[in-house]
């Protein structure tokens, strides 16, 4: 038996690791699994709970109103530290580039506990682009025992750095696996987010062309977003035949001037943040995306829907690489350049491709911590 412990606290960690806490959970003559949550997206993290009917064995529910990242960081360390020392599994699992993934990884490496890192490798090789991200994401590296690289090109990063090449293995991304699971349910079985959305978009949107809109990196708060919102007004009013859908990220810093900017816009639709299930679903609904998400970046490709980065710099390059994402920065003007661009095309012939996954990430993960991988 091996005894593994997943933790998290955010939306897309819990997506990400969703698949392989599921697929852990069918093994239980192989596998004892723990799961321990944060909570560092209170409302978010519930939703993706909910979606895949997780119930978290420990939930230190760390949220607090205006937490800056030391408040974060040093109770998710201290909180971690307590539920380890008593669960003492094999492996901790973390995920990503989150603030919980690296002090819960310091936390497990305090301990002398295992780690596995998944979605390892990722680089932009500046440490403010995404900022806390890239750091998160490299202090992980420093600690983990076993990490799970999504692409070959993550995985040259690790080696590039140092990381022993039997210490590495290529996955593809877990995120792939959880928009497989999703997309599935939602034909098969919708869930009344699912109906709730589609309903939506009868009344708001109809038969018009919709773009979707996600953004809330840290680093464009302030002028950025502003340049942003300015953006999607001007091409909200050269576009009146296309619906901008844009569900807000909580942040003050993303509310504020979204609904101060756009919020009496015509043609764009602000809406809440939707869960899981049926922000898939819009995902499909789309003909272009516009997001800094990197999740996104991830997952639209394999849909066959244009991606306009909102960031100078990625590290997820195989999109880009593969043609089917482009980088256009906050500055408004590039992005109102790269809509029109887009637009102006035939999108239901964009290509679609898969870069990030194949949907059986999750097997290939556990499979390498099971196989005593060291």
């Amino acid at each position: 038996m091996t005894k593994l412990c997943f933790v998290f606290g955010t939306r897309p960690e819990a997506i990400k690791l969703a698949p392989i806490v599921l697929l852990a959970g069918q093994q239980p003559d192989r596998l004892i699994s723990h799961v321990c949550v944060t909570g560092q997206h209170r409302e978010m993290l519930d939703q993706m709970l909910a979606v895949f009917d997780i119930t978290p064995d420990v939930d230190l529910d760390l949220m607090r109103p205006n937490q800056t990242l030391a408040d974060i960081s040093a109770r998710t360390i201290q909180g971690v530290s307590k539920v380890l020392a008593t669960v003492r599994p094999d492996w901790v699992l973390v995920q990503g580039d989150t603030t919980t993934v690296w002090a819960a990884a310091v936390a497990a490496f305090f301990l002398d506990i295992r780690v596995a890192h998944v979605e390892a490798g990722l680089r932009t090789n500046d440490k403010r682009q995404p900022f806390p991200e890239e750091i998160n994401r490299r202090l992980a590296s420093q600690v983990a025992d076993l990490h799970f690289a999504p692409t070959e090109q993550a995985r040259a990063n690790l080696l590039a750095e140092g990381t022993p090449a039997d210490r590495i293995v290529v996955t593809g991304n877990t995120v792939i696996d959880a928009l497989h699971w999703v997309l599935d349910k939602n034909r098969t079985c919708p869930s009344p987010d699912v109906a709730a959305i589609r309903n939506w978009a009868d009344r708001h949107v109809g038969d018009r062309r919709m773009v979707l809109i996600t953004g809330h990196r840290r680093e464009s708060f302030g002028e950025g977003f502003e340049q942003i919102c300015r953006a999607i007004a001007t091409l909200a009013a050269d576009n009146p035949d296309i619906a901008w859908v844009y569900p807000v990220h909580l942040n003050p810093n993303v509310q504020e001037p979204v609904r101060a900017i756009l919020g009496n816009v015509d043609g764009v639709h602000l809406i809440e943040p939707q869960p899981y299930a049926a922000f898939a679903w819009l995902m499909e609904r789309s003909c272009l995306i516009l997001t800094d998400s990197g999740g996104v970046q991830e997952e639209a490709p394999s849909l066959g829907k244009p991606v306009l980065v909102m960031r100078s710099k990625t590290e997820r390059p195989e999109g880009v690489e593969a043609g089917v994402v482009k980088l256009v920065g906050n500055e408004g003007e590039r992005i109102v350049a790269g809509c029109r661009e887009l637009l102006s095309q035939d999108l239901s012939k964009w290509p679609r491709v898969s870069p990030y996954g194949d949907g059986h990430a999750a097997e290939r993960i556990l499979k390498a911590v099971t196989d005593g991988k060291r």
